[in-house]
């Protein structure tokens, strides 16, 4: 059970309170409960048969009688509302949580997911870097969706360091996905001599690229840096990527979350230039 403070579960109490639960059986014990609803302006005391002794009082009622898709909207709800305050999101995770007894990781991925479409990058850093702080969601997808986020958020420096010390470290066992997807991140962002570096560690344990856009920015990289002799080198180690007649199924799975980060970013720009319209 996660501990919070008492000001915030009294806030999610009284939001939880206008959800209409209906009367409830217990197993071996009958107990009365009114439906839950605003409540009225003079308190009116429910009469029920007691329960049975031995039967244990359940404990967070209220939160337990709640559907994990009514759980999961009040929470996306509630973080598209708030301010842009880290203490706010993180508050209101805290006593989302609270009343989980198993950290519920599918349901936040799946708002994550929801915070993506409505392009809310800032909020998916925050939700995130919440997760990780509580020693939750420490998986290269994770971590995937963190770069990609800051990335749309215009802090790529954040993204750049993030990559540095947690991925970055071993990149003998960095999934190729992962290692586009920065290489995209780079590029995009004229950090080549980053983008250089990062496929020259890659090259250092015999990673086989496996996607030719990557290849492409490499060698386009190169050739801004003014290395046209290393440009020509690229291109012919890895012109086998160039004869093909089309990617493969893995090599369009491992280039998925790269050319994802692309759309979205485009798609950022139409909006940006409607708006100025």
């Amino acid at each position: 059970m996660w501990r919070l403070r008492l000001p915030r579960i009294s806030y999610l109490v009284g939001r939880l309170s206008q959800i209409k639960l209906s009367e409830a059986e217990v197993k071996h014990g009958r107990w009365c409960h009114s439906q839950v609803a605003p409540p009225p302006s003079n308190l009116q005391q429910t009469k029920c048969d007691p329960p049975d002794s031995t039967v244990p009082i359940p404990r967070n009622y209220i939160g337990e009688n709640v559907s994990r898709k009514d759980k999961t909207k009040y929470l996306y709800t509630t973080l598209l509302e708030l301010n842009d305050s880290k203490e706010a999101v993180y508050g209101a995770l805290d006593a989302w949580v609270a009343w989980e007894q198993n950290f519920p990781i599918s349901s936040l991925k799946t708002i994550l997911n929801s915070l993506e479409k409505e392009q809310q990058w800032h909020r998916v850093v925050q939700v995130i870097k919440w997760m990780l702080s509580k020693g939750q969601g420490m998986t290269m997808g994770t971590y995937g969706q963190l770069i990609r986020a800051l990335d749309m958020d215009h802090r790529v420096e954040e993204a750049h360091k993030f990559w540095e010390m947690k991925i970055g470290t071993d990149l003998h066992s960095v999934p190729w996905q992962l290692c586009h997807l920065m290489i995209s991140v780079y590029y995009r962002n004229n950090m080549l001599e980053d983008l250089v570096k990062l496929f020259k560690g890659l090259e250092a344990f015999d990673r086989k690229p496996r996607d030719k856009s990557i290849i492409q920015k490499v060698a386009n990289a190169y050739e801004m840096l003014g290395f046209v002799k290393e440009k020509d080198r690229v291109l012919e180690k890895y012109s086998y990527l160039f004869t093909e007649e089309g990617p493969t199924k893995r090599h369009r799975r491992n280039s998925f979350e790269a050319k994802k980060l692309e759309k979205g970013h485009q798609e950022q720009s139409r909006k940006a230039s409607s708006e100025e319209k």
